[in-house]
Order: structure tokens, then C-alpha cells, then sequence
């Protein structure tokens, strides 16, 4: 028998409670390389909860979080970063006053070596690595479409293209693992099918495995191979999309009713 290669992040038993609430009770998830799975729960289940755990916004009381096979539990967020794992928001976080070109940029440089000397003094190396920020920038933005928008101020964007440049600016640190918190909340239904062909294209292109929160269970059911429902903090189903959409538990989870 072959044995199964070991998976690229894996969470095991992660818990987090605030005072007597347990947000996050025993969460445990194996994502493969390069797979596109998808994490869903009623409003409040602990969705993104379970990111800022992964991402060290919050440190679980309990659990193991390890990447590659290396381990992440406590480890700041910038580390977290430079490992491997990268995220979007629910909440749109760009630098709303620089440029398209200069969100992108500014992502880049968590794989650039910096010190004091070679900033202020603008050495040669500094140099060259900027050089090599801005042509690796440019070439994400061409790479979707948005090449014509890179000397655009961020916040002057229409809303999807503000989507789009957070999950560029996530794909710019170079991340094993993407997590994407809501990419399609407040899209209309053109710009969720443009996102769902991106979201295939990231996958496939740039060989990153992607954990993605959604409400839009069309969209989730489309692209994602698996998927784990929450509720309450809990798990309470997991596997393929037909699966857990006729899983009973899921059904009363969503809809208050028996399945």
C-alpha cells in the first residue's frame, strides 16, 4: 500500500473560548496540496474565528496548527506570513490612498531581505529588489487584467476590482496556503462567475491549496472539493458538496428544520 503523502496544513483539535463562550471547540481540518476547500456555517458558527487562529490574529487555547510540517501555533501573524499562510478579509483592507501598483508592491517585499543601511542608503541591492518588486507586481496585475488600473488609487476601484487586488496582494507573498474570508460577499452575480474562474486559475496556476469562507452556497458548491460546516464553533459535518448538502445537521444548522 501506498502510503498518503502528508498533508500541506494541517489543524488539529483547535479550540479558543472567550470568557465561558467557546468560540472554536475541537476544530480539525487536513488540506492537501493544491486543493480548494471550503469552510461554512450559519452566521456567528466561528468561520472567522478559525482564520485569525490560523493567521495568529488570536493563539487557541488548545490544538496544533502545523504547515509544511512546520509549526505555527504562537507564532505572530508577519511569521505566519512568511511561511506560507496568507489571507483576504471579509472586510476590505487595502491602503486605500497608494496605488493599485503600490498595494501589490508592498505585499511582495514580505519575501525581500531588508536592513537598515541598504533602506536609507538606497544601496544597489535595494535597488535591484524594488525593481524586482514592481516587475513581479506588474505581472500579477496583467495576469488579471488589471494592468490599466495599476497607477489608480485603491479606494477609487469599483468594489469586485477591490476584491480582486486583496486576494493579488495575498498571491504576492507567495503563500502555500490562501485562505479567502467571504471573496464574493457584495459582488453581483457577473463579478461572483469571474470570481469563481479566478479562484480556479489561482488554484491551478500558481499551485497554492485555498480554504475558502462563503456564504454563497452556489459558489462553494461549484468550485470546492470538500467541505467542513460549522455551527456554534463545532464541526458538525465533512465531505464532498453533495454529501453536506443533504446532511441532515446541515440542513437544521441553515434552516431551523429537520432534514
Amino acid at each position: 500500500m501506498i502510503a498518503s503523502p502528508a498533508p500541506l496544513l494541517n489543524v488539529q483539535k483547535l479550540s479558543i473560548a472567550f470568557g465561558g463562550l467557546k468560540a472554536v471547540q475541537d476544530f480539525s481540518l487536513v488540506l492537501p496540496d493544491k486543493a480548494l476547500y471550503g469552510l461554512i456555517g450559519p452566521n456567528g458558527a466561528g468561520k472567522t474565528t478559525v482564520f485569525n487562529l490560523l493567521t495568529g490574529v488570536y493563539r487557541a487555547d488548545s490544538g496544533e496548527i502545523t504547515l509544511a510540517g512546520n509549526n505555527l501555533k504562537g507564532r505572530k501573524p508577519e511569521a505566519i506570513t512568511a511561511a506560507g499562510l496568507a489571507r483576504t478579509f471579509q472586510n476590505i483592507r487595502l491602503f486605500g490612498e497608494l496605488s493599485v501598483l503600490d498595494n501589490v508592491r508592498l505585499a511582495c517585499q514580505v519575501r525581500g531581505q531588508h536592513t537598515l543601511v541598504r533602506t536609507l542608503f538606497r544601496t544597489q541591492h535595494y535597488r535591484t529588489q524594488e525593481d524586482r518588486f514592481r516587475a513581479k507586481a506588474l505581472d500579477l496585475l496583467d495576469l488579471f487584467q488589471m494592468g490599466p488600473l495599476a497607477d489608480q488609487p485603491a479606494n477609487c476601484l469599483a468594489y469586485g476590482y477591490q476584491r480582486r487586488l486583496e486576494i493579488l496582494r495575498a498571491l504576492a507573498t507567495e503563500p502555500k496556503v490562501l485562505l479567502l474570508d467571504e471573496p464574493a460577499a457584495g459582488m453581483n452575480p457577473q463579478e461572483k462567475r469571474e470570481l469563481a474562474q479566478s479562484i480556479r486559475h489561482i488554484r491551478d496556476s500558481f499551485g497554492v491549496a485555498i480554504l475558502l469562507i462563503e456564504h454563497d452556497m452556489g459558489l462553494v458548491m461549484d468550485i470546492c472539493e470538500r467541505i467542513t460546516v460549522l455551527d456554534q464553533g463545532q464541526i458538525i459535518s465533512e465531505g464532498p458538496p453533495a454529501a453536506v448538502q443533504n446532511c441532515p445537521r446541515v440542513i437544521q444548522a441553515y434552516l431551523g428544520v429537520e432534514g
